[in-house]
C-alpha cells in the first residue's frame, strides 16, 4: 500500500497546565513536550504507523527547528521530503489544562510546499491515497493524481482554487475555523464528514444523504486531545486507501482519534494496528 501526505509542520512546545491563563496570570506546566506537529506531520506519522511508511511532501524553515523537525519524523518512521524555505520554522505553543482539552498559538504562516517544488511527486501518481492539508492549487492537482485524495477543509483556499474534485473533505460541525458550506468548493467534494468530538460525526454527500458515526471508546485514561483530529483524519484515509467502505474507514478513523487521546502530544498514543 502506497500512502502520502502533502501538507505542513509545525513545531510544538505543549505545557501541561491546570488552567489556561486569563489575562495577566502566570501558569505553571506541571509537564512539557516538544517536537514536530501540525496536521501533515501528525496524520503522517499516523499513516506511517498504520501502513509502515508514509511520504511526507512538505515545506519546512531553513532553521534548527525546522531540521530538527525533519530528523524526529524521520526517526518516526516518516519518509520526509522537504523543501526548506529561507524563513523561520511555523511554530505552535499550546497549553492543555485539567480536562485534557488543548488551546493553541500558532506563530509564523503555514508552510505547505507549492506544485513547481522540487518533490518527488510522481510518487503520488496512482498511489492508494493521500491525504492533503497544506500546499497551493499545484500542490492539490499533483495530489490528485492519487487513487483517494482526502483534504481539510483548513485548505480550503487551495483546494477552492485547484479546481479538482475531492474524494472526502474532512471538516468541523463546531469549530468556526473549520467549517464547509457547500459552494465553498467547486467541484464538490464526493463526501464530506464533519467531526463532533465525543458525539462522533456525520458523513453527507452534498446535495444528499447524511449518515451519522460514533465516537469510538478511549482504550484507556484521557491524557490529552492534541492532534486527536489529525489521526481521525490520517485514519480515515488509511482506511479508505484499504478499500474500506466509507463507514468502516470512519469507525477506524475514529479508533485512531480515541488512541491519540491517550497519550501525551500527537504521537505518543497512536494506534498502530488497524485490524
Amino acid at each position: 500500500m502506497r500512502t502520502a501526505v502533502v501538507g505542513h509542520v509545525e513545531w510544538m512546545d505543549l505545557a501541561v497546565v491546570e488552567h489556561v491563563p486569563a489575562p495577566g496570570d502566570i501558569v505553571h506546566a506541571i509537564e512539557s513536550w516538544e517536537g514536530p506537529a501540525g496536521g501533515g506531520a501528525v496524520a503522517a506519522a499516523q499513516l506511517a504507523r498504520l501502513a509502515g511508511d508514509c511520504l511526507f511532501l512538505t515545506a519546512l524553515g531553513d532553521d534548527d527547528l525546522g531540521h530538527r523537525a525533519k530528523r524526529e519524523l524521520d526517526a518516526l518512521g516518516v519518509r520526509v521530503e522537504a523543501t526548506w524555505r529561507a524563513e523561520p520554522q511555523r511554530r505552535a505553543l499550546v497549553h492543555v489544562d485539567a480536562k485534557t482539552e488543548r488551546t493553541i498559538t500558532v506563530i509564523g504562516d503555514r508552510m505547505g510546499p507549492r506544485g513547481t517544488d522540487a518533490l518527488p511527486w510522481g510518487e503520488l501518481d496512482g498511489a492508494d491515497a493521500v491525504y492533503f492539508t497544506a500546499g497551493d492549487p499545484g500542490a492539490v492537482r499533483r495530489a490528485r493524481a492519487a487513487t483517494t485524495l482526502v483534504a481539510t477543509v483548513r485548505a480550503v483556499g487551495a483546494l477552492a482554487a485547484a479546481g479538482v474534485e475531492l474524494d472526502v473533505l474532512v471538516s468541523s460541525a463546531n469549530d468556526a475555523g473549520e467549517r464547509y458550506t457547500v459552494g465553498d468548493i467547486d467541484p464538490a467534494p464526493r463526501l464530506v464528514a464533519r467531526t463532533d468530538g465525543a458525539a462522533g460525526g456525520t458523513l453527507s454527500v452534498p446535495g444528499g444523504e447524511t449518515s451519522h458515526w460514533e465516537a469510538a471508546p478511549l482504550p484507556g485514561p484521557a491524557v490529552d486531545t492534541y492532534g486527536a483530529g489529525d489521526c481521525f483524519a490520517a485514519g480515515l484515509t488509511y482506511g479508505l486507501a484499504e478499500g474500506r467502505s466509507p463507514s468502516q474507514a470512519l469507525a477506524l478513523g475514529a479508533r485512531c482519534g480515541a488512541a491519540c487521546v491517550t497519550g501525551r502530544g500527537p504521537f505518543a498514543g497512536q494506534l498502530d494496528d488497524a485490524s
